[in-house]
Order: structure tokens, then C-alpha cells, then sequence
């Protein structure tokens, strides 16, 4: 495929989002639109227009107005926590929109959690308002929507999650170890996204000092900070970032070439 692909951060905050509920701490009082956190997730446009959506936080309808997104073509999960997961039933216009099932793929034990929460969309499309969904595991690069999807395995705390490789893009939200067959995945990338929750350390997430390491030994031309919790001030974390390394923001829109692919 040539051309290039487009990054739409349809959200970049942790599970609380941000402001956070019943908090008047700097961040979440800040009138800076960028430290405004809709959960995260990420639509990737490729080049040949179809979309791959990862993950569907509870905001992606309000994400997806806001973001001016017209199609979904498939979804990959990272992992079936709440905030990566309950916004599948939106999923349902987008069935309108293309009047037919959309595939929807991670590992198989997330997969039977979003099967189970979301029982009602595991039907072929009929037309009838409901969401129609193709449930289904991905265990290594899969042909998807003219591309390849490769899978990358991390560790989230002691659970193991994914994230996905598209061309010279990836994406690694939500992890706070990457294993060395998922590092290996990582070589040479034009944009990566990594989970920076905050400063202090977290067991499940890597902090910034964290990130900054992984992104050290994996040289990415760029890479961008995502899963970002209400500690974390924009634009002062923003300034105190080495070169080629910036904080996500939602609504923000990042091309990466497609040659690769």
C-alpha cells in the first residue's frame, strides 16, 4: 500500500477520564482543552480509506462526532476492561453506515468477556438498529482491511493484553511491561504510542520515567503518550519531554507513511 495512514486520537485518559468524577485538583479545573481525557482509543484511517478502530471506550459515540469519523471497518481490543470495551454498542451506525457485521478481535479470554457483555451484537447484520458484530481471537498477523494487523504481547500488571502493529505505527496503551518477543515487534517505527499513566510509579502502567525507557531502547522516529491520568498536566509535562516525544491529546490527528505496509 503507498501513501500514508492517519492516527485519530479518538481519547488519551486513564479509566477515570479526566476531569476526574468529584476532583478540583489543578488538572481536572484546567481550561487547557488538551488536559480534557476522554478514555482511550485510537481510529487508524489507512490509505485505502477503510478504518480500523482499537478499542471503544464508553465516550466513542460523543469521540467519534467530535472526530468527524465516518466509517469503522473492524475492531481490535486490547484487552476487555470497561474502558476499552463499553462503547461497542455504538458500533451499531457504523453496521448502518457499511450494512454489514464488523469484525471484532483480541485475545481469545477478552473476547468472551465482550461476547458475554455484549451478547445482543453477536448476530450477522439484518438492518434492524441492533449491532451486528464477528466476534473472533487474533494470535498472530492477520490480513485485515487491505493491511496486516501483528499483535503485540504485553503485560498489563500480571495480565496479559495486546497491542497492534500497523506499518511503522504501533500502538501500546495500557501495559507496564513490554516482553522481549513483543519488543522485537517494535523495531523500527515511524510513531509509537505508549501508555505514560502519571510520574509516581503504578503497578499496572508505566509511568513516564518508565515510558521514556522503553521508548530509549526501541528508537521509534516519535512516539506519543497516551492512558495519561489527571496528574499530569499538558502543557507542563509537555516542556519537560525530550525531543521527539510528545503527550497525546484528543481530537489530535498524526500521519504515518504507509509505504511499509
Amino acid at each position: 500500500m503507498s501513501g500514508s495512514m492517519e492516527v485519530l486520537f479518538l481519547g488519551t485518559g486513564t479509566s477515570h477520564g479526566v476531569p476526574m468524577i468529584a476532583c478540583r485538583c489543578p488538572v481536572c479545573t484546567s481550561d487547557d482543552p488538551r488536559d480534557r481525557r476522554f478514555r482511550s482509543s485510537v481510529a487508524v484511517r489507512l490509505a485505502n480509506g477503510r478504518v480500523i478502530l482499537i478499542d471503544a471506550a464508553p465516550e466513542f459515540r460523543l469521540a467519534a462526532v467530535a472526530g468527524g469519523l465516518d466509517r469503522v471497518d473492524a475492531v481490535l481490543l486490547t484487552h476487555a476492561h470497561a474502558d476499552h470495551l463499553m462503547g461497542l454498542d455504538d458500533l451499531r451506525r457504523f453496521n448502518d453506515v457499511a450494512r454489514a457485521a464488523i469484525p471484532c478481535l483480541g485475545l481469545p479470554e477478552d473476547i468472551t468477556i465482550a461476547r458475554r457483555c455484549f451478547a445482543h451484537a453477536d448476530r450477522p447484520y439484518r438492518g434492524d438498529g441492533w449491532p451486528a458484530l464477528e466476534f473472533g481471537a487474533i494470535d498472530g498477523p492477520r490480513a485485515m482491511c487491505g493491511t496486516t494487523v501483528t499483535p503485540v504481547p504485553l503485560l498489563h500488571g500480571r495480565q496479559k493484553v495486546l497491542g497492534f502493529r500497523i506499518g511503522d505505527f504501533a500502538y501500546c496503551t495500557d501495559c507496564s511491561e513490554i516482553p522481549p518477543e513483543g519488543m522485537a515487534m517494535l523495531g523500527g517505527l515511524d510513531l509509537l504510542v505508549l501508555d505514560g499513566l502519571r510520574h509516581t510509579p503504578h503497578p499496572t502502567h508505566f509511568n513516564i520515567a518508565g515510558a521514556l525507557a522503553v521508548i530509549d531502547a526501541l528508537r521509534p522516529r516519535r512516539a506519543l503518550l497516551t492512558h495519561i491520568a489527571h496528574e499530569i498536566s499538558h502543557a507542563k509535562t509537555s516542556a519537560e519531554l525530550p525531543p521527539g516525544v510528545q503527550l497525546a491529546w484528543d481530537g489530535l490527528r498524526v500521519t504515518v507513511p504507509a509505504e511499509a505496509q
